[in-house]
């Protein structure tokens, strides 16, 4: 068995060999490659077996239990007093708990939104669901970033976003398009002078700069929907 820990004054910074092979002989090299290759082949096996899910944006559950295999095939490819086959029976057990939590959620939907989560509304009618967001920690920017990212410049155009269990957001856009807040990057915001605001300006509407929600101009009271006072020109 090799030496795991080593005293202060065995470690020098000269070396060399110390430093590139460890403690173990060079041998062991051969070892590693062996134990990495096989250990490899057998994690492929066990993530095509988990299914197509585990190659795409994962679940918690499922990002749970890669980061589980990692865990497990480390030290069996690296550490020469251990057998390989106890990380491969590890990666079984790992493998059967998770088909096995799987196919309980598949029979109960409670079990299901535990392992696997569920959607999150985070805008409803073209307004930020801000409990909602809050609870995701999800930022106005982030939100924001992906709706630009499927070319929508205006709130109001939005009909409902969720959060996905895996993370990914779907874009519902409304049948119509409405007035809303404008979605330009702080630092690239047109001037409400400007040509480019101007054209799309709503005449007569504003929105909430805090949740999107729109009102008429001539309306002084603060938001219905979050209450604060602050408020810019929707646009088209």
């Amino acid at each position: 068995m090799f030496h795991l820990l080593m005293k202060k004054d065995e470690i020098h910074l000269d070396d060399i060999g110390r430093i590139l092979f460890g403690s173990a002989p060079p041998m062991f090299l051969v070892e590693v490659f062996l134990r990495a290759l096989i250990t490899y082949v057998f994690l492929l096996l066990i993530v095509k077996w988990l299914g197509k899910r585990m190659s795409g944006q994962l679940t918690i559950m499922e990002m749970a239990v890669m980061l589980t295999l990692g865990a497990i095939v480390s030290v069996p490819m690296q550490t020469p007093d251990r057998g390989i086959l106890q990380g491969l029976i590890l990666l079984l057990c790992a493998v059967g708990f998770q088909r096995g939590i799987s196919y309980l959620g598949y029979r109960s939907h409670r079990i299901e939104n535990i392992t696997q989560g569920k959607p999150t509304l985070i805008v409803k009618n073209g307004t930020l669901q801000f409990e909602n967001m809050r609870n995701d920690r999800i930022s106005r920017q982030q939100l924001f970033s992906e709706l630009r990212r499927e070319g929508i410049f205006n709130l109001g155009m939005v009909d409902r976003v969720y959060l996905e269990a895996c993370g990914l957001m779907s874009i519902y856009k409304q049948a119509h398009f409405g007035p809303g807040l404008p979605l330009y990057p702080p630092d690239d915001l047109p001037d409400e002078t400007g040509e480019q605001l101007s054209a799309n300006k709503a005449d007569g509407w504003q929105a909430c700069t805090n949740c999107g929600n729109i009102k008429l101009a001539t309306d002084l009271n603060r938001c219905s929907n979050c209450k604060q006072n602050s408020f810019t020109h929707a646009i088209l």
